[in-house]
Protein backbone atom coordinates (compact mmCIF):
# COMPACT_ATOMS: atom_id res chain seq x y z
CA UNK A 1 0.00 0.00 0.00
CA UNK A 2 1.27 3.59 -1.05
CA UNK A 3 2.29 5.21 1.57
CA UNK A 4 2.17 9.74 2.47
CA UNK A 5 5.12 11.45 1.37
CA UNK A 6 6.10 15.54 0.76
CA UNK A 7 6.79 15.09 -2.86
CA UNK A 8 4.11 17.25 -4.04
CA UNK A 9 4.65 20.10 -0.99
CA UNK A 10 8.62 20.03 -2.00
CA UNK A 11 7.67 20.60 -5.73
CA UNK A 12 5.46 23.79 -4.71
CA UNK A 13 7.66 24.93 -1.84
CA UNK A 14 11.16 24.85 -3.82
CA UNK A 15 13.88 25.77 -1.36
CA UNK A 16 11.41 28.12 0.59
CA UNK A 17 11.31 26.14 4.60
CA UNK A 18 8.88 28.66 5.35
CA UNK A 19 6.18 28.12 2.83
CA UNK A 20 7.17 24.44 2.95
CA UNK A 21 6.86 24.50 6.89
CA UNK A 22 3.36 26.36 7.08
CA UNK A 23 1.57 23.83 4.37
CA UNK A 24 2.50 21.11 6.46
CA UNK A 25 1.39 22.86 9.83
CA UNK A 26 -1.82 23.78 8.22
CA UNK A 27 -1.90 19.96 7.24
CA UNK A 28 -1.06 18.60 10.74
CA UNK A 29 -4.34 21.54 12.43
CA UNK A 30 -6.66 20.72 9.52
CA UNK A 31 -6.15 16.56 9.08
CA UNK A 32 -7.27 15.66 12.21
CA UNK A 33 -10.16 18.69 12.64
CA UNK A 34 -11.68 17.29 9.45
CA UNK A 35 -11.59 13.60 10.15
CA UNK A 36 -13.55 14.31 12.87
CA UNK A 37 -16.11 15.87 11.03
CA UNK A 38 -16.34 13.15 8.49
CA UNK A 39 -16.92 10.59 11.61
CA UNK A 40 -19.13 12.80 13.08
CA UNK A 41 -21.35 12.72 9.54
CA UNK A 42 -20.93 8.65 9.24
CA UNK A 43 -21.34 8.00 12.80
CA UNK A 44 -25.00 9.94 12.09
CA UNK A 45 -25.61 8.17 8.95
CA UNK A 46 -25.53 11.72 7.20
CA UNK A 47 -23.98 10.54 4.07
CA UNK A 48 -24.65 13.09 1.54
CA UNK A 49 -22.50 15.60 4.37
CA UNK A 50 -19.75 12.26 4.87
CA UNK A 51 -19.60 12.95 1.28
CA UNK A 52 -18.97 16.28 1.41
CA UNK A 53 -16.37 15.89 3.92
CA UNK A 54 -14.23 13.16 1.88
CA UNK A 55 -14.64 15.35 -1.45
CA UNK A 56 -12.49 18.00 1.05
CA UNK A 57 -10.12 15.71 2.61
CA UNK A 58 -9.28 13.99 -1.42
CA UNK A 59 -7.38 17.35 -1.66
CA UNK A 60 -4.99 16.12 1.29
CA UNK A 61 -4.67 13.02 0.32
CA UNK A 62 -3.47 14.44 -3.14
CA UNK A 63 -0.90 16.96 -1.29
CA UNK A 64 0.26 14.04 0.13
CA UNK A 65 1.29 12.17 -3.02
CA UNK A 66 -1.59 9.18 -2.74
CA UNK A 67 -2.65 9.36 -6.01
CA UNK A 68 -4.05 5.27 -5.70
CA UNK A 69 -5.68 5.90 -2.75
CA UNK A 70 -7.30 9.41 -4.02
CA UNK A 71 -9.02 7.45 -6.97
CA UNK A 72 -10.35 5.18 -3.44
CA UNK A 73 -11.50 8.22 -2.10
CA UNK A 74 -13.44 9.18 -4.94
CA UNK A 75 -15.45 6.51 -5.26
CA UNK A 76 -16.38 6.04 -1.33
CA UNK A 77 -17.52 9.67 -2.14
CA UNK A 78 -19.36 8.44 -5.20
CA UNK A 79 -21.00 5.35 -2.73
CA UNK A 80 -22.08 7.62 0.14
CA UNK A 81 -24.00 9.60 -2.34
CA UNK A 82 -25.64 6.26 -3.11
CA UNK A 83 -25.84 5.88 0.29
CA UNK A 84 -23.48 2.96 0.68
CA UNK A 85 -20.52 2.55 2.88
CA UNK A 86 -18.64 -0.05 0.50
CA UNK A 87 -14.89 1.17 0.68
CA UNK A 88 -15.56 3.12 4.21
CA UNK A 89 -12.68 0.36 5.60
CA UNK A 90 -9.88 1.08 2.75
CA UNK A 91 -10.76 4.99 3.02
CA UNK A 92 -10.46 5.34 7.22
CA UNK A 93 -7.05 3.31 6.89
CA UNK A 94 -5.87 5.93 4.15
CA UNK A 95 -6.93 8.39 6.87
CA UNK A 96 -5.27 6.74 9.85
CA UNK A 97 -2.02 6.52 7.14
CA UNK A 98 -1.83 10.14 6.62
CA UNK A 99 -2.38 10.97 10.49
CA UNK A 100 0.49 8.82 11.13
CA UNK A 101 2.68 10.33 9.04
CA UNK A 102 1.99 13.69 9.87
CA UNK A 103 2.45 13.10 13.43
CA UNK A 104 5.84 12.02 12.84
CA UNK A 105 6.69 15.46 10.76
Amino acid sequence: MEQPNLEYINQLAGDNQEFKSKIIAILKKELPEEIELYKNYINNTNYVLAAGSVHKLKHKISILGLEKSYYIAEEFEENLKENSTHLQSDFESILKRMQDFLDTL
